[in-house]
């Protein structure tokens, strides 16, 4: 049964979701300030990327205090790497400081590349910064041939379009919301027993998590319970076009970067018996690496996450013209690791192909390895990480996914009516408990089990996914899966609208589901 604070929470969660699709508007929109100008003018062609957020962040750290999202301007700052993070909390409460439920909102704030020709000529109507700007215009075969979903054109006026609409500035401005709702209802107890910690990390598509493990490794060793997280909520986009919108996600694959270096002997190409040709003894290699995949050769098979899988994803040729043997071919996998798959079992597979021993018999050097991402941040701060990411999984009995479902009945299930139509796609009347399948800042958090730099106490309940630990972590946020990336972006308003809510029910009624020990 909704109580008082429940029916608050969802009133308001309703009252501000303008609020929240203006400034999602204008975080979409503020990247066409700065990209068609030169560093001269004070543009940047790739505003908004990763390493590219400061002009997006910034305004976002303007709404933040503005509307009243913390108590005091001192409550939000840029930390080291550049990620925007910002506290609540109500001082009034009796609960000790230590023992409150640290509770982590996670989301992003970088996109992937607009490419605005492409919408303007394929689409007509919609801009990727501008959004909707011609209804009228609009060649919905394209985009529906693109798209997971795409509502019915009726439907037209509750979507905001725009790349980084669905992944996945919606779920920061989300958290910007329930910010502000938590404070103004902390009297009667939004913020009882807890401490909110909310982040809007940077460079998460370029290095998948490379935020948080700033926080992991700069800023939790030695930090006291205050600091380190009961809980973490990304933000990220849960629908599914299959499925239904605003699923509670509680776990993903992990994934990796394995770079293959072949390097051969160039010639001329008029005798290539004077050469060794690395791009034909490289594409052998990605062959069987294709064969394996198919066969299911050196992958696993977890019956929750989901399979291990590779696919050939970029690749560099270094030849001195179209006529010659080339010097050196590059290319990398994609690796997705399941539950119980190792990045050094990964490697390994593909040392032990056939492909490799052969291009090393034939005299390429062959070198298999995990690139390292070195690209600084917006405030100059270079991760300098290997790009493997880890999977993580938090078990449905623990109580953060409780509390997440709890909190869903409370505050969404009732204002969902009775007689809704039930498509499948649409938003559900009952919790939906799943797992992504793409990647999310989740997998910067976890950390090796024998790590200790964390004084994570058993209160914290902490998980442990493989050889890793990490905190307890689900997802919920506005946006589809399969619209992710696409030319045609967009997200509904009435999720944004309900993310709000359970982000602002969610922290307290953890603490009561799960009090301090």
């Amino acid at each position: 049964m909704a109580t008082p604070l429940d029916k608050k929470i969802s009133a308001l969660a309703e009252k501000y979701t303008p609020l929240a699709r203006e400034i999602l508007a204008e975080c979409i929109r503020i990247p066409a300030d700065y990209v068609d100008k030169s560093p001269a003018e004070g543009g940047d062609p790739r505003c908004g990327l990763s390493n590219h957020e400061y002009p997006r962040i910034k305004y976002m750290m303007d709404m933040i205090i503005k509307h009243g999202a913390v108590e005091k301007p001192e409550d939000v700052c840029f930390d080291g790497f550049g990620n925007l993070s910002w506290v609540v909390e109500d001082k009034e409460d009796s609960t000790p400081r230590d023992k409150k439920k640290v509770v982590y909102f996670d989301g992003h704030t970088d996109t992937v590349n607009a490419l605005r020709p492409a919408w303007r000529e394929k689409i007509g109507g919609i801009d990727c910064y501008d959004g909707l700007i011609d209804p009228k215009h609009i060649d919905r075969k394209f985009l529906e041939s693109q798209l997971g979903y795409l509502p019915p054109d009726s439907e037209f006026n509750h979507c905001i379009f725009g790349r980084g609409s669905a992944d996945q500035l919606a779920g920061v401005v989300g958290e910007i919301i329930a910010s502000k709702i938590m404070l103004e209802l902390k009297a009667e107890g939004a913020l009882r027993g807890v401490i909110v910690r909310c982040y809007g990390t940077v460079a998460e598509e370029d290095n998948d998590g490379g935020g948080p493990m700033y926080v992991v490794r700069k800023e939790l060793p030695g930090a006291g319970a205050d600091k380190i997280p009961d809980c973490v909520i990304h933000t990220e986009g849960t629908g599914c076009s299959e499925l239904g919108a605003l699923g509670i996600y509680r776990g993903q694959r992990g994934r990796m970067q394995i770079e293959v270096d072949v390097i051969g002997k160039s010639c001329h190409g008029s005798m290539p018996w004077m050469g060794v040709n690395p791009l034909e003894f490289g594409s052998n290699i990605i062959k069987e690496a294709r064969e394996r995949y198919e066969k299911g050769i050196g992958f696993k098979d977890d019956p929750f996450l989901g399979k291990g899988t590779r696919v050939a994803s970029d690749a560099r040729l270094a030849t001195p013209s179209d006529c010659a043997v080339p010097e050196r071919f590059t290319f990398r996998f994609d690796r997705r690791l399941t539950a119980g798959e190792s990045p050094k079992e990964a490697v390994a597979d593909v040392e032990s192909f056939e492909s490799v021993k052969a291009a090393r018999a034939a005299g390429c050097t062959v070198t298999v390895s995990v690139p390292r991402y070195t690209d600084p941040s917006w405030k100059g701060t270079p991760p300098d990480n290997d790009q493997i990411y880890m999977s993580w999984v938090t078990p449905e009995d623990h109580p953060v996914i409780k509390a997440a479902v709890e909190s869903y009945k409370r505050v969404i299930t009732p204002v969902i009516p009775a007689s809704h139509k039930e498509t499948k796609e649409a938003i559900k009347r009952e919790p939906r408990v799943a797992r992504w399948i793409f990647s999310t800042d989740g997998v910067g958090y976890p950390i090796p089990v024998s790590d200790t730099s964390i004084a994570v106490t058993p209160a914290k309940k902490w998980v442990t996914t493989g050889e890793y630990k990490h905190p307890a972590m689900f997802g919920f946020g506005a946006g589809y899966e399969q619209n992710t990336h696409k030319i045609g972006e967009w997200v509904d308003e009435r999720e944004i609208q309900h993310a709000i809510a359970l982000y602002s029910r969610f922290p307290s009624l953890f603490a009561e589901i799960d009090p301090p020990q």
